[in-house]
């Protein structure tokens, strides 16, 4: 259930927001367009990613904009930050492209952008990446994530074909975070509200008591790194899921911004690729 490594993940874009939509009180969509966009392509994979690029305050920047010669000219405490998104829609005909935020008031930096920005305001990014999209071999489907998890989740319940087998384990702050997601497959989205209770915490309980059914699974496992560690571990070790039937990533760490996890990340990949006894 291997997939090959997407092209294009270095390429640099120029979107301009169309738009920006609130799906739920805490998440907000932001569509990006324009010309900026003509090379852009999307949807062998239906968690894609791109990486949206945000220029340091103070700092003046080479026209046109060229990140590799940033990197290759600017001292590294003057590179723009850089944010990691899914892509949760692309449509090639419009050219439109649609990036799904959580928002928590001031708190972080993609966030709050993605708060205020209006239409017409521009954003470069890179990408996209990707890796996962719903093994056609497999006779049902396991998506679990958190929020952040989310856009990536419903991208791969809407690309299911009907008659595929689904069940998905969602973790959101509180009831007011669900989303109505449509796909055609036979899919049972189970919401799970965290409340004040450690992020993955309801996730990982779920999951456990869970009987799941006979036949070959694909699992898609994403977020916060804790928890998708710890259910790696389970589903490994005690449902025998084989590392070929996992898609297994964490998509940032509770007590870190984007900067700190990247810094660890690989550290924390080789701690989830070790072989697990069974």
């Amino acid at each position: 259930m291997s997939v090959q490594p997407t092209p294009n993940r270095s390429r640099l874009h120029r979107g301009r927001v169309l738009r920006v939509a609130w799906v739920t009180p805490n998440m907000a969509r932001v569509v990006l367009g324009g010309e900026g966009l003509r090379e852009f392509t999307a949807g062998q994979y239906t968690d894609h990613y791109i990486k949206l690029i945000f220029p340091l305050e103070g700092v003046r920047y080479p026209e046109p904009f060229d990140i590799s010669a940033i990197r290759r000219d600017f001292p590294r405490d003057q590179w723009p930050k850089t944010r990691t998104y899914t892509v949760r829609g692309w449509d090639p005909d419009a050219v439109e492209l649609s990036v799904d935020f959580v928002c928590h008031g001031e708190s972080g930096l993609a966030g709050p952008w993605a708060a205020s920005v209006k239409p017409g305001e521009e954003i470069y990014f890179i990408g996209p990446g990707g890796g996962y999209s719903p093994g056609a071999e497999a006779d049902w489907h396991l998506l679990i994530g958190d929020e952040s998890a989310l856009p990536a989740i419903g991208a791969s319940l809407e690309a299911m074909p009907a008659g595929a087998v689904a069940k998905a384990f969602i973790e959101v702050s509180g009831p007011e975070e669900e989303q109505e997601i449509r796909t055609p497959a036979d899919a049972e989205i189970i919401w799970l509200h965290r409340g004040e209770r450690q992020i993955g915490v309801a996730l990982h309980e779920a999951v456990a008591a869970w009987e799941f059914p006979a036949g070959t699974v694909h699992a898609f496992v994403h977020g916060e790194a804790h928890f998708v560690k710890a259910l790696r571990h389970h589903l490994r070790t005690e449902r025998g899921l084989a590392r070929d039937q996992l898609s297994i990533s964490g998509y940032w760490r509770r007590g870190a911004d984007e900067d700190g996890w990247q810094s660890t990340k690989s550290e924390w990949n080789r701690d989830v690729d070790d072989p697990v006894p069974t």
